[in-house]
């Protein structure tokens, strides 16, 4: 069932089910009561990543907090994605919209990982973990990704799981499809990785091809910035092989 548009959806960090109220927090009855306006009875749609989502009627509590009360369930919590997105940080603006996409895309977990060329060498958390969430509540999603720890791309491989493939956004492969390849993968387990602005270094370029559970793609005949690859790479793993 798609997510209904018409009504503020809002994330909550504790269980859900019908008949119980929610005591919310400052921020969020701020934004409830005093930047939406949202009166007495008004509906809301709340979500935790784990229970699915549930309809909610606000009811103030004075000027400045309020509680929810859960109603029926609207959506059940949908499978778990298979899909893990492993990035170069961009310059914040980017890094922002990256992140953003990746969870509207319906990836499982998002990690930053640091190349040869990766122009920023510190992510902040806390920032990416609220993108994130805006962005599910934003599009509808009812998975929360996780947010895995920085990384430097040689520790990321050599601790990765060889069950789990990497699809390799490969700016020097040969050819402009990567239908042709992706369908001929089999794991359903897999992780997207791309790389910075820079593209990868020959170096990690001959490391990634030279390791099984790595499957290098084009991303076609035009130069990509960085966060445009990105998204395309998402579109074409998703359609190919993902849960589309």
């Amino acid at each position: 069932m798609r997510a209904n548009y018409k009504l503020q959806r809002l994330y909550l960090d504790v269980p859900l089910s019908s008949g119980e109220a929610v005591v919310l927090g400052k921020e969020q009855a701020h934004y409830l009561l005093t930047v939406l306006r949202l009166d007495d009875g008004a509906e809301v749609l709340v979500f935790n990543g784990r229970d699915g989502e549930y309809g909610a009627v606000l009811r103030p509590q004075g000027k400045k907090t309020a509680n929810l009360e859960i109603g029926a369930q609207t959506r059940e919590q949908p499978p778990h994605s298979r899909l893990e997105f492993l990035f170069a940080p961009l310059k914040v603006g980017r890094l922002d919209y990256l992140v953003q996409k990746a969870t509207e895309m319906g990836v499982s977990r998002i990690t930053p990982v640091f190349t040869d060329h990766t122009q920023l060498h510190k992510v902040n958390a806390g920032r990416l973990a609220a993108n994130i969430l805006e962005a599910a509540e934003q599009c509808g999603n009812l998975a929360i990704p996780e947010l895995g720890e920085a990384t430097k791309l040689e520790a990321l491989l050599a601790n990765w799981d060889p069950a789990r493939r990497i699809i390799f956004c490969n700016e020097s492969q040969a050819g402009n499809n990567p239908a042709a390849v992706l369908s001929s993968v089999n794991e359903r387990d897999l992780a997207l990785l791309v790389g910075p602005e820079g593209g990868f270094s020959e170096r990690e370029r001959e490391i990634l091809t030279n390791l099984p559970f790595v499957t290098p793609i084009p991303l076609g005949p035009r130069i990509l910035r960085a966060d445009t690859a990105a998204v395309a790479a998402l579109t074409a793993v998703q359609m190919t092989i993902g849960d589309w």
